[in-house]
């Protein structure tokens, strides 16, 4: 019998139409002898929908008409199965059962550990990392917290949030460049594929900049900017106890930093493979060009990394390396990145099919784990007799 797979992705993100480019990757590489894959599509208001035709991703063109020829669905766990069941119909009409979440979503609202909290609800297992990791690895700035305080390098940096900011602009500006020197780079806490990200050059444009950032967010994360730079990438896949690091590659891009447009709407590889879309499109060397010490240096830091924050499944963090201070920061993780970073793995022998399979092993692993762990007491106090 066939494992039932459902594939969860879009929601309530600026990254929702990312999301369906990458999960439209993953529907049509597992493996169908396997699997039998269902695609749901959340909808930008939280809603959830199933179509046959969601596998191919040109069906989402026009997203008020996906909704409309969908069926929109509601969940119960029974059984260990999370049972969908059509929202419009009269009778409790069940549309099908899964045996295994696979969410590929990015960004606010649903990478953040959201979507991983509502399928804890459901005891159902699921690819990826769990809530705790999810939300840590999309916050940036609580990010680079957690791994200050564990003596992994990160590029100096500082917080502002959007009370503070309003109260008093010029005294958000001393404490800043206070011990950051300008040019300083400028990201939304919460957001991914360089979304709402703005560099500073001068005081002048320091006011109207940060407000174009907080229409985003309502906390922004202050960096350095490093001006001589390199960026380069690292996936990992595995859990606690075991892991494995992909090829290195070093993105290319247009600008000073590697924007939405470099990563998503980049015809480079296209060129030579029209099936490539989202961060799979995105010209870039794999494997990087870098010295063995370098090369090690951040093989050791993605493991570490990963391990701290109790990763599972897949993720990628990106470098950034001062090249005028020669030396290696890590810059953020995606703890579901774009792809799947699928391309840095067949680089090195792993094909797409594959990989997917292994991240289900993975999750199927950590449930069982789960499954012996004791969560809550039989014993309800509230019917206890007490004593007098």
């Amino acid at each position: 019998m066939k494992t039932v797979v459902g594939v969860f992705f879009g929601g309530k993100s600026v990254e929702h139409e990312v999301s369906i480019i990458s999960a439209s990757q993953v529907i049509n590489v597992l493996n169908k002898e396997k699997y039998d894959v269902i695609p749901i599509y959340i909808s930008k208001n939280n809603k959830f929908f199933y179509s046959e035709k969601m596998s191919d991703v040109t069906y989402f063109k026009d997203l008020e008409n996906v909704q409309k020829e969908s069926t929109e669905l509601y969940f119960v766990y029974k059984n260990s199965k999370m049972i969908a069941y059509n929202v419009n119909s009269m009778l409790k009409k069940e549309v099908f059962k899964l045996d295994i979440c696979f969410p590929v979503v990015h960004g606010l609202n649903v990478e953040d550990g959201t979507l991983q909290g509502f399928l804890e609800m459901y005891n159902i297992p699921y690819v990826g990392p769990d809530v705790s990791a999810s939300a840590v690895g999309m916050n940036k700035i609580m990010f680079k917290k957690v791994l200050e305080a564990s003596n992994i390098p990160v590029i100096e940096y500082d917080t502002v949030n959007l009370s503070e900011f309003e109260d008093d602009k010029e005294a958000v500006y001393n404490k800043i460049t206070k011990h950051i020197a300008l040019p300083i780079i400028l990201k939304p806490a919460n957001l991914g594929s360089s979304v709402g990200i703005e560099i500073v050059r001068t005081k002048e444009e320091f006011n109207q900049k940060m407000e174009n950032v907080f229409l985003f967010t309502d906390k922004i994360l202050v960096e350095r900017c490093v001006t001589n730079l390199r960026e380069i990438n690292c996936s990992v896949i595995g859990n606690s106890s075991m892991q494995d690091v992909s090829l290195l590659e070093e993105p290319i891009k247009d600008d000073e930093i590697l924007s939405f447009k470099d990563k998503y709407m980049s015809n480079g590889s296209k060129k030579s493979n029209p099936k490539l879309e989202g961060m799979a499109s995105l010209l870039r060397k794999i494997p990087a060009e870098l010295d063995e010490e370098k090369e090690n240096t951040i093989y050791t830091l993605s493991k570490k990394v990963f391990t701290l924050l109790d990763c599972e499944g897949i993720c990628r963090i990106d470098y950034i390396i001062d090249v005028d201070q020669d030396k290696v920061y890590v810059n953020e993780i995606n703890t579901i990145p774009g792809s799947l970073s699928f391309y840095l793995w067949e680089k090195k022998g792993l094909p797409f099919d594959e990989l997917c399979d292994k991240l289900i092993k993975i999750a199927i692993k950590r449930s069982e784990r789960r499954q012996k762990i004791t969560y809550s007491n039989d014993v309800n106090i509230l019917n206890m007799s007490g004593k007098k």
